[in-house]
Parts: structure tokens; sequence; C-alpha cells
């Protein structure tokens, strides 16, 4: 499926015209962006070095776990939405981007992760899973997350 056309709408879209035309907007956004990045990171390290007994040692895993989910969604969707105007600025630059389609993936990867396997696996009780399953988990995790940010950052230099 080629995706060149949406691409190229939006490169012509109104949000693109904004995003080009006020910088100071543009900051803002970018605001937001990595106000996103570090909810969503944060989360992940906490609730992952929770799993690998690192943090947090005297608060039940499950708590913490719970905790996290709530505000993984509020980072996640604060970043898609600002990534969206973001990327409109230059979304045809972005389309011939290897990095660019490197965090898409890995960001699809890491997505489907947590809410298909990560959050109904620890949605119970943590003494029931095996310890090396929850550490599997978590270093999995870190890897997955580690990946979309080190490849966004890579965008830049490409």
């Amino acid at each position: 499926m080629d995706l060149y056309p949406l691409f190229d709408w939006l490169d012509t879209s109104l949000l693109a015209d904004i995003a080009k035309a006020y910088g100071g907007v543009f900051a803002v956004v970018q605001m937001f962006h990595l106000l996103g990045m570090s909810i969503l990171g944060g989360m992940v390290l906490v609730g992952d070095l929770r799993l690998l007994n690192v943090v947090m040692k005297d608060t039940p895993s499950e708590v913490v776990i719970e905790s996290t989910h709530k505000w993984f969604g509020i980072g996640l969707a604060t970043m898609v939405v600002s990534g969206i105007f973001m990327s409109s600025a230059v979304s045809l630059k972005l389309y011939y981007s290897e990095m660019f389609w490197a965090k898409m993936t890995a960001l699809a990867v890491g997505v489907v992760f947590f809410y298909f396997v990560r959050r109904p696996l620890l949605s119970g009780s943590h003494s029931a899973i095996k310890p090396s399953v929850l550490k599997l988990m978590a270093v999995t995790s870190i890897a997955i997350w580690f990946t979309v940010a080190a490849s966004g950052r890579w965008i830049g230099f490409s």
C-alpha cells in the first residue's frame, strides 16, 4: 500500500501551512511532543524497572503497573497528536526517510506489545507469573521503547 498520497496531502494541508508559517506554534507543539515522550518513557521505565525489582521495591508491582497504564495512554495520545502536526511540516521528507519508517514500525510494535501482551498479562496477580517471564517482558519493553526513541532522534540526523 503506497502512502505517498497521504503524505502529499499532509504536506499541503492547513496543519502544514501553520507548522511552516508559525515557528512559535511549532515550538509549542514540539514542547507537548516532548512532554508526551517524557510521560510515556517515564511510565515505561518506572513500570519495567519495578518488574525488574530495581525501583519501588516496597510497592507491589501490581499497583505500580496499574498506575503507569493510564499515564502511558495519556503520553501516547499526546505524542501521536503532536507528532502528526510536526510531521505535516516535513511530511515529504519523512516519507523518504528510512529512520522515520523504522520509528513508526517500532512504535507500532511497542503499542501492540503494550496493549496486547504486557497489559493483559499484567492485569492479574504478578505472583502467579514466573519471575523470569516478568523480567523478560520488562527487558523486551525497554528495548522496544528505546528503539522508538533512538530511531526518532536519528531522524534529525538522516
